[in-house]
Parts: C-alpha cells; sequence; structure tokens
C-alpha cells in the first residue's frame, strides 16, 4: 500500500433510528489509532459528526462470518451497540460483503446473530438476537449503593432504567447517575414513561457519548425492565428521540430481539 493510500481512508456514515456512527471496513482500510480518531471524527464542528466509530471486520473464529468493533466519541471502546449491528447488517448486504440474510457478527459481548429482511435487494429492516439479559447480581449492588429509584438490566453492556413522567430529564440528570459510584464503569442511563396506548417514551443518556436519538441496547434493557416491574409485556414498542424499535423478549429462550430499520447517510474519504 503507498503512502498516498495510507493517508486516506474510505468511510460510511450510517444511522440506526438517528443513532448514528462512521464505519470503516477494516478489510479495506487499516485504522491505527481507532480511540484517537473516533474522537477527532465524531466532532459535529471539527470532524465528521458522529455518535462514534464502527470497525466492520472479517472474522477470523468459525462461529463468526464478521466483527465489529465500536468507539464512543470519547474515544471510550464498547462492548456492544444494536443500532450499529443492524448497519453493519445493511452495508454488508447490499455492498456485496454477503448473500447471506442471517449474519453472525462477533462483539466484545459475544456473536450476535442478525437476520435481514431484504426485499428486491434492499434490506428494509434487520432483527437481531441480542442474546439473554443480566439482571440480578448488578441491580443489588447498586440498590445498595442507591443512585435513584431504577432498574438495571446488562445487554452485554450496562444499563439502569429509570421509569419517569419526565423523560426530559435526561439532559440534567444522565451524565450524573452516568458516573454514580454505584457504576465503577460507567453506566447507560434511560428515561422512560408509559404512554397509554402500551408503548414505551424512552430518551437515553449513552455511557461515553452522551444524549443520543436511539440506543438499541438501550430500548432492549427498556423493555426487559418495564417487563419485571409488571409494566409491560413481552413485546414492546420504544419510541425513541431518532425513531421506533420493536423488542421481543422471548418466553422460550430468555433471548431479546430487537427488529428496526438501519439507513445509509453518505460516503466519504478523509485524511489521517
Amino acid at each position: 500500500m503507498s503512502n498516498q493510500e495510507t493517508r486516506k481512508i474510505g468511510f460510511t456514515k450510517m444511522h440506526g433510528c438517528g443513532n448514528d456512527y462512521i464505519y470503516v471496513n477494516t478489510m479495506l482500510y487499516e485504522v491505527p489509532d481507532p480511540s484517537e480518531t473516533a474522537r477527532r471524527w465524531s466532532d459535529r464542528h471539527k470532524g465528521i459528526g458522529s455518535d462514534g466509530l464502527v470497525l466492520i471486520g472479517k472474522s477470523s473464529v468459525a462461529e463468526a462470518d464478521f466483527t465489529m468493533r465500536i468507539f464512543n466519541a470519547d474515544g471510550s471502546e464498547a462492548m456492544m451497540c444494536g443500532n450499529a449491528s443492524r448497519c453493519i447488517g445493511k452495508y454488508l448486504y447490499e455492498r456485496g460483503l454477503t448473500q447471506q440474510t442471517e449474519i453472525r457478527l462477533l462483539t466484545l459481548s459475544g456473536v450476535k446473530t442478525l437476520n435481514l429482511l431484504v426485499n428486491d435487494g434492499v434490506v428494509e429492516s434487520v432483527t437481531v438476537d441480542m442474546g439473554k439479559p443480566v439482571l440480578e447480581e448488578e441491580s443489588q449492588f447498586i440498590e445498595s449503593r442507591n443512585p435513584g429509584h431504577g432498574t438495571f438490566v446488562s445487554m452485554g453492556n450496562p444499563h439502569y432504567v429509570i421509569f419517569t413522567d419526565n423523560v426530559d430529564q435526561v439532559g440534567e440528570s444522565g451524565h450524573i447517575l452516568e458516573q454514580h459510584p454505584a457504576f465503577p464503569q460507567r453506566c447507560n442511563i434511560e428515561f422512560a414513561n408509559i404512554r397509554p396506548d402500551g408503548s414505551i417514551r424512552t430518551r437515553v443518556w449513552e455511557r461515553g457519548s452522551g444524549i443520543t436519538q436511539a440506543c438499541g441496547t438501550g430500548a432492549c434493557a427498556t423493555a426487559v425492565a418495564a417487563a419485571i416491574t409488571g409494566q409491560a409485556g413481552r413485546t414492546s414498542q420504544i419510541v425513541m428521540d431518532g425513531g421506533t424499535l420493536s423488542i421481543e423478549w422471548r418466553e422460550a429462550d430468555n433471548h431479546v430481539y430487537m427488529t428496526g430499520p438501519a439507513e445509509f447517510v453518505f460516503d466519504g474519504q478523509i485524511e489521517i
């Protein structure tokens, strides 16, 4: 690879319900310092602008087809992102990197299975098997430190869901709760309200990124929290700032399934 090629990287901007990331195919381009790159590129005034950076790779293990690494806007590496995984499914299929409509994606929180709904070559939606929620151990620890009246749910990354009539407190309270001593590794915070029609209005403070338009793992955590507190059944519509996600917590296997759209925004090149 020539010096000129190593100085420019091709990228794709995508979003899932407004949760926007910069995607780089690492099978074509190397990103030598993804943490610092995520900080610079995510700046909405001096960079490309995004909630973070996502690296797509080819899996070296038989259990998965492709890999995902995700770095938040502050450069910290996240374990998993539901919206980003749906976007990766659309990217891989529509860019011709796979003809499979079931894709196994290796993340830091394990292998996630993506099922693509395809119509005339276009991925209209993606359902992600997000795995089993983790509830008890951490929630007991948090309750002893009392950061608020909420429910802890891990979806491969930590979430704290607070049901309230004022979901707009996300701006004033989200950053405080993210760094509460109860969460030694910081936490994603959801403020949720059950609507008369049964849908759940949710606003999110994402660990490392702040307020985001949507959060796939946050939508899953909210649906699980609503079910275990008796405020909803096992299927929920989670209405976030950027759109609605359909969540099903299946009794048969205890897995949470998230369905929603993914969209291309633009392609570009940037110097590093």
